[in-house]
């Protein structure tokens, strides 16, 4: 029996995606519920699963295809068999009588053969978490064999791949070498130039900035945060305290200042709702952390933040570190924000004007810190200065009220020890 499997609902407001990869062939037998397609939609890569069981007679879409919700993906016959025992076993009948014979001597048995590597210009069965590792060690998963069910190249073949005479690194590109940009070659009136067409995760970015931009007037106040005792405790803490893998930086600490702020200053923890003219105020506080991957900013949002200890937000940080190296972020991780952080002291810089994460009223943005000369009680004295950046939707957020918050914010990050005591 021929049955269709179908694209499904994947969440609230998802109508469509775009095909990073067809994990199947045709002619395959697949379990059920084995991931089948992974599509990239809004922010995240997700895999998805076919429930049906059996041989695939159709693959109806392919790599770089755009899908809608009920668009048919696959044709499968569920009335395939599984794959016949091996020749050498019995029977599951044996016949009414049986005759004696002699008994044969038991074969030795051999070792049984590695799954074979992905047959050129397959698919490549692989999931996001292990395709992104393999392209931060430069291995070329076509040459990888897989240790998964049915062949499937888990992250911890890519490390084994990785550390192995397979996988020579690319030699960097010398200082002031110019880098190859990605795409397809091609040229135009004035020279050469490569052609990518845009995911779906950037065709979203760029709709939502858009949106964000025209919709809200934007205002950015600038100040200094001196984070010097902060750091001072921070650095006070003994590695490994909080958990063997969790590492305590200063994120944390913002985090809960920001979110012991919006309790205090919840217009700036509300949102607008223009058509029906209200003023929606938050009760909760989500965080959205701005995470730049290699498929563009993603904003997963960490529920509660004013609920939690300094250690249990340093926990949920040290999680989604690790998402954001797979890029496995679900769709849910990325919803429900309230207020969105954005670290670019992480890469560089000191100020900048954010874009505000619409339909959110502001979003704080963090610089490098950086020790500098400041004066105090009349000296100059060396202190450790975070630079910071609130964009505000200036139809709800006067600019009196962004400034109360910001202080506030700043009080806590200067005198950390009322984050140790604050609910």
């Amino acid at each position: 029996m021929s049955i269709e499997f179908k694209l499904p609902e994947l969440g609230e407001n998802i109508e469509s995606g775009d095909i990073v990869n067809v994990l199947v062939r045709e002619g395959e037998v697949i379990e059920g519920n084995q991931g089948v397609v992974e599509l990239e939609t809004d922010k995240a890569v997700i895999e998805v699963p076919c429930p049906h069981a059996g041989k695939i007679e159709k693959i109806h879409v392919k790599k770089g295809d755009s899908v809608s919700v009920g668009q048919v993906l696959l044709t499968v016959d569920g009335d395939a068999e599984p794959e016949e025992s091996a020749p050498d076993e019995e029977p599951a009948e044996k016949p009414a009588v049986e005759e004696k014979v002699p008994a044969k001597p038991t074969p030795t048995p051999e070792p049984a053969p590695l799954p074979a590597a992905p047959p050129a210009g397959g698919p490549i069965p692989a999931g996001p978490a292990a395709r992104r590792l393999a392209r931060e060690l430069n291995v070329d998963l076509t040459r990888v064999v897989g240790s998964g069910s049915r062949g499937r190249i888990t992250v911890e073949d890519v490390h084994a791949a990785g550390s192995g005479p397979r996988a020579a690194a690319m030699p960097a590109a010398p200082i002031g070498q110019p880098v190859v940009p990605p795409g397809t070659p091609g040229s135009d009136n004035w020279g050469s130039v490569r052609v990518e067409k845009m995911s779906k995760i950037r065709r979203t970015i760029a709709a939502q900035m858009v949106k964000s931009k025209t919709t809200a007037p934007h205002v950015t106040n600038f100040d200094d945060a001196d984070i010097t005792v902060l750091e001072q405790m921070r650095k006070s803490i003994p590695k490994g305290y909080l958990g063997e893998d969790i590492k305590l930086t200063t994120m944390p600490f913002v985090m809960k200042a920001v979110a012991a702020s919006l309790r205090q200053h919840p217009v700036l923890n509300a949102s607008l709702d223009d058509e029906n003219e209200q003023v929606v105020y938050k009760e909760y506080v989500n965080l959205g952390i701005a995470v730049d991957t290699s498929r563009g900013l993603v904003v997963p949002v960490m529920r509660g933040v004013d609920r939690m200890t300094i250690g249990q937000v340093a926990g949920e940080l040290t999680q989604l570190a690790g998402k954001a190296r797979d890029v496995s972020f679900g769709i849910e991780d990325l919803r429900g924000g309230t207020f969105t952080i954005s670290n670019l002291g992480a890469v560089g810089g000191t100020y900048s004007t954010p874009v505000i994460n619409h339909p959110e009223v502001a979003i704080l943005l963090l610089g490098r810190s950086r020790w500098m000369p400041v004066v105090r009680d009349g000296n100059i004295e060396p202190r450790f200065m975070m630079p910071l950046s609130l964009s505000y939707d200036h139809r709800l957020v006067d600019g009196a009220a962004a400034a109360r918050f910001l202080n506030q914010v700043i009080d806590y990050l200067e005198t950390p020890a009322k984050l140790l005591i604050t609910g």
